[in-house]
């Protein structure tokens, strides 16, 4: 089983991580692996890419002719890909060597049609202590609660997902114009709304493997308190947007909901008081928070959609 890996990448301030990004997949334990990489219309960055990747057979390298954004550069890097599945990856990430192996695995044993797996965070900046785990996901990494273990769920993250070739090519790859309808460019849930597509076409979700890790380099600027609540916001407003979109996407935020308000925040209340602990009662101040907010964001998309 041949798989693709598509990388998208499109400013020399970049470079240095694309790069880590792709050495990552060309390192993979699994040895059917290709890279494909698409420089999003910068000429000078498919130039530097072409001289110390373009040589290597097991890497492809295309420019696209204008900046299109990165859900058609995704969907141009799985029409040139010639794997058997097509994973995507970010040029902000590192994947654990054997991701790939772990992806195919699930693909061989579970008989999936889309696979991905866990985001972990590298603190470029360090650790917001602000920040509770369970709202990791604003900054694009597997939040506490997330799931149990190995086993199907909606969709994993855009950079950490990866579909057989066909499914994604019948399915028509991802929406691109997301992030553009009524002129919106804080829409977000692209693999969401393909992951709903796939559900109603196949009636099939992503088979999750834990242990298919990819690294997610959080830098500066997401750790930010005023990003955040400004990234919860736009969240809130993108969950309800897909449910225009795509009807009901929400069994697994109803249930994160609820393990949220029964089971997280009195196990952070509990901790705090019996060891007399400030960080958890500053998580749990937070996890109110970024609730609120995401949820104000939600009431506002119910207004504007």
């Amino acid at each position: 089983m041949k798989v693709s890996v598509v990388l998208c990448t499109y400013t020399l301030d970049m470079y240095d991580h694309f790069a880590g990004a792709a050495d990552s997949v060309l390192s993979q334990t699994y040895d059917d692996v290709e890279l494909v990489v698409v420089v999003d219309g910068t000429p000078e960055v498919y130039d530097r890419v072409a001289e110390e990747y373009g040589d290597r057979e097991d890497v492809v390298v295309h420019c696209n002719d204008e900046n299109l954004g990165l859900l058609k550069s995704r969907n141009r890097g799985a029409e040139i890909a010639s794997g058997d599945v097509v994973a995507f990856i970010d040029d902000d990430a590192i994947a654990d060597e054997e991701w790939v192996e772990r992806l195919v695995r699930a693909y061989e044993e579970e008989d999936a049609i889309a696979a991905g797996g866990k985001m972990t965070p590298e603190w470029v900046a360090g650790k917001p202590s602000f920040l509770p785990e369970e709202f990791y996901w604003l900054v694009g990494v597997t939040h506490r609660g997330f799931a149990d273990g190995p086993g199907e769920v909606r969709n994993t993250f855009g950079s950490n997902i990866s579909f057989r070739a066909d499914v994604f090519a019948e399915l028509g790859g991802f929406d691109a114009e997301i992030g553009g309808r009524k002129g919106d460019a804080n829409l977000q849930g692209g693999e969401t709304e393909l992951c709903a597509r796939m559900r109603e076409e196949y009636g099939r979700g992503v088979w999750y493997d834990p242990e298919a890790t990819v690294a997610h380099k959080v830098f500066d600027y997401r750790t930010d308190f005023f990003w955040l609540l400004d990234r919860a916001f736009w969240q809130g407003y993108s969950k309800r947007a897909m449910e225009t979109l795509v009807g009901s996407t929400q069994s697994e935020e109803e249930g994160f909901l609820n393990d949220l308000i029964f089971k997280y925040l009195p196990d952070r209340i509990r901790r705090g008081i019996l060891k007399n602990s400030s960080s958890e009662i500053l998580s749990f101040m937070m996890i109110l928070v970024f609730t609120g907010t995401t949820g104000l964001g939600y009431l506002y998309g119910m207004l504007k959609w």
